[in-house]
C-alpha cells in the first residue's frame, strides 16, 4: 500500500529545509531583496524556491505589493509552524555539531566610529577568553549605515546611539552618556568641567553633516535656545575633527569616549554641557539574524558587561536620563 499523499509530503518538507529558510526570511523581513542579503543568496535563486514551493503546497504563499511581499492567507497558516520545524532542525544540528555545550559560529557586530577604539578590542580580548569558538566580525559605519544592516540582518548585534529619553522597545539601553564642548588644550572655555549651552553660540564649530543624530540634536537645541550655531566647516571623520579641533582651534561637540585618551594626553579639552545638558543613550539591538543564537546572546552578555565596565571608570553611566 502506499504512503498517503500528507505522508509524502512531510517527508519533502524535511528533506529541503533551505527551501523553507528562504520562506521564513522573506517572510520576516518583507522583501525578497532583504532576505538575499540576509542568505547571501540572490532575488532570482530566492523567487524560484518560493515558486518551488508554491508549486508543491498547490496555494500561493506570498502576495506581492508594492513595497515588497507579504504573506498570504496560507503563508500566515503555516508559517508558525514552519518557524517551528526550522528551530528544531537548528537545535539537532547544534546536538550534533556539539554547539549545545558551548557557544559557537560567527557573529557580526555593527558600530559606530566613536565606539569602536574602546568596545571592540575589549571584546575581542573576553570573546577569545570565554568563547574560544566563536569568531567576530565587526562591520563599522554611520547611525545610518548600522540601521540599515540591522534592517537588512547583515549585523546579529547592531550598537547605535538614541537621542531623547526612551529607546525603541526592541532595543537595550546600555548606557547614558552626555555630550561635552571639545576645545583645544589651553582653551578658556572648555578648561571648565561644566559649560552652559548658551557659551556655544557663534563659535567657530567643525561638525559632522546633515543628515546625523548630533547635528540633528544639536541644531535643534540651538533652536530652541535662540543660539546661532553654524560650523566654519563639516567633516563626517572622526579623526578628522579631533585634528582640526586641535590644530586649528576649532570647536566640535563630542561623547566624553570619544575623545577619552587625548583629553588624559592633554591633547584636548572637554567640558561637559549643562542648562540644558544633551545626553544620547548607548544602545544595542539584535536582528533577526542568522547568527548562531546562543553565540549571539553570550557576545551581547559580555557586550554588556563591558560597558558597564566602562561606566565604573567614568566614560557614561548606566541608568536613565536625568
Amino acid at each position: 500500500m502506499g504512503n498517503p499523499k500528507a505522508t509524502g509530503f512531510q517527508l519533502d518538507l524535511a528533506a529541503d529545509l533551505h527551501r523553507w529558510r528562504a520562506f521564513v526570511a522573506i517572510a520576516e523581513l518583507g522583501s525578497l531583496t532583504r532576505a538575499a542579503l540576509f542568505l547571501d543568496s540572490n532575488q532570482s535563486l530566492l523567487s524560484r524556491q518560493i515558486n518551488a514551493l508554491e508549486r508543491e503546497c498547490g496555494a500561493r504563499l506570498f502576495n506581492r505589493t508594492g513595497r515588497g511581499v507579504e504573506l498570504s492567507e496560507v503563508g500566515q497558516r503555516i508559517f508558525p509552524q514552519v518557524r517551528t520545524l526550522l528551530e528544531d532542525a537548528e537545535r539537532l544540528e547544534q546536538d550534533i555539531r556539539g554547539d549545545a555545550r558551548a557557544p559557537a559560529g560567527r557573529v557580526t557586530l555593527g558600530s559606530l566610529p566613536s565606539l569602536g577604539p574602546f568596545l571592540v578590542g575589549r571584546l575581542f580580548t573576553a570573546v577569545r577568553a570565554q568563547l574560544p569558538a566563536v569568531q567576530l566580525k565587526i562591520l563599522e559605519g554611520s547611525s545610518g549605515q548600522v540601521e540599515e544592516w540591522l534592517a537588512d540582518a547583515r549585523v546579529d548585534i547592531a550598537i547605535l546611539y538614541r537621542y531623547g529619553a526612551t529607546t525603541p522597545e526592541q532595543e537595550q539601553t546600555l548606557a547614558m552618556v552626555d555630550s561635552y564642548l571639545v576645545g583645544a588644550p589651553g582653551d578658556p572655555l572648555t578648561a571648565t568641567p561644566e559649560l552652559r549651552f548658551a557659551a556655544l553660540n557663534e563659535l567657530p564649530f567643525i561638525l559632522p553633516s546633515a543628515p546625523n543624530g548630533l547635528r540633528t540634536t544639536l541644531d535643534a537645541l540651538a533652536r530652541q535656545e535662540h543660539l546661532t550655531l553654524t560650523p566654519v566647516i563639516e567633516a563626517d571623520s572622526l579623526p578628522l575633527q579631533k585634528s582640526l579641533v586641535a590644530s586649528e582651534r576649532l570647536y566640535t561637540v563630542l561623547p566624553l569616549h570619544a575623545v577619552w585618551h587625548e583629553v588624559a594626553e592633554g591633547k584636548l579639552q572637554a567640558a561637559r554641557l549643562v542648562d540644558p545638558p544633551m545626553q544620547r543613550c548607548v544602545s544595542m539591538a539584535l536582528s533577526k539574524s542568522k547568527g548562531p543564537p546562543r553565540a549571539v546572546s553570550a557576545v551581547a552578555a559580555l557586550i554588556q558587561q563591558i560597558v558597564d565596565e566602562m561606566a565604573a571608570r567614568g566614560m557614561w553611566r548606566p541608568g536613565t536620563a536625568k
